[in-house]
């Protein structure tokens, strides 16, 4: 499960700020994405960067969103469908382009260029991660996990980013999405990116609930998606079914 992240404005400006991976998911719902996607050549990113630009041309779209595609084993993708917004996972998109995607939407609204407009075609510089903080018991078929926050403390450091809306004391409702916070990691490489994700999930402190975080501290050790052998089917042919 492949992204490619667009720009469009009235201007004529089409561009793509690379791709995500979004295929590490539970229940077809993503857990983790990365940028860029360890399963594309050079070759494949180009080539679905130009096709996401030709289908927003073709339809007149303005605005920020995202096309999606899905890549088979042989390297051949497929259009699934387009979302007409800016999505959970776009930092990791902003994160190696220098991009700010929200900056740029209300640019957009406002019926001025894109700014960045120079900057394109762009190339992924170093690799982020986003792992999604969910109020969720992944020990039990991520059954949803409500209740208060007893203790909240967020890592940071370097190439450590950390989006909420909670803090110490809140109750976590279960009517909701079960979403609590987003961790963004970057790193120049994928390795760095991993290693900086562990130590940044390791100092990530939530109590009171169960949260995804173990889970996400248990794939990042798993041998295939160290290797970037990470598919839609990821949890269920590699942690049995947890």
């Amino acid at each position: 499960h492949v992204e490619v992240q667009i720009l469009a404005d009235k201007h004529g400006n089409r561009i793509s700020l690379c791709e995500r991976d979004c295929s590490l998911q539970r229940r077809h719902q993503k857990l983790l994405e990365e940028a860029p996607s360890p399963a594309l050549t050079e070759e494949i990113r180009r080539a679905m960067g130009v096709a996401a630009v030709k289908a927003v041309r073709a339809t007149g779209y303005e605005n920020a969103g995202t096309i999606e595609f899905l890549l088979d084993t042989d390297g051949k993708f497929y259009f699934m469908e387009m979302n007409t917004r800016v999505q959970v996972e776009h930092p990791v998109s902003e994160q190696i382009t220098g991009t700010d995607i929200i900056k740029e939407q209300l640019r957009i609204a406002s019926g001025e260029p894109i700014s960045c407009i120079e900057r394109a075609p762009f190339m992924p510089f170093g690799h982020a991660m986003e792992f999604r903080i969910n109020a969720e018991d992944p020990e039990h078929d991520f059954r949803p996990c409500p209740g208060n926050i007893t203790r909240f403390e967020v890592p940071g450091g370097p190439g450590v980013r950390v989006e909420t809306y909670i803090k110490q004391g809140d109750r976590i409702s279960p009517y909701y999405d079960s979403m609590v916070a987003k961790l963004i990691v970057w790193g120049i490489d994928r390795d760095e990116c991993i290693a900086r994700g562990k130590r940044a999930l390791s100092e990530f402190c939530i109590e009171g609930i169960k949260t995804t975080i173990p889970f996400h501290l248990e794939v990042l050790e798993k041998e295939a998606f160290v290797e970037g052998r990470v598919y839609t089917d990821f949890i269920e042919t590699e942690m049995g079914d947890e």
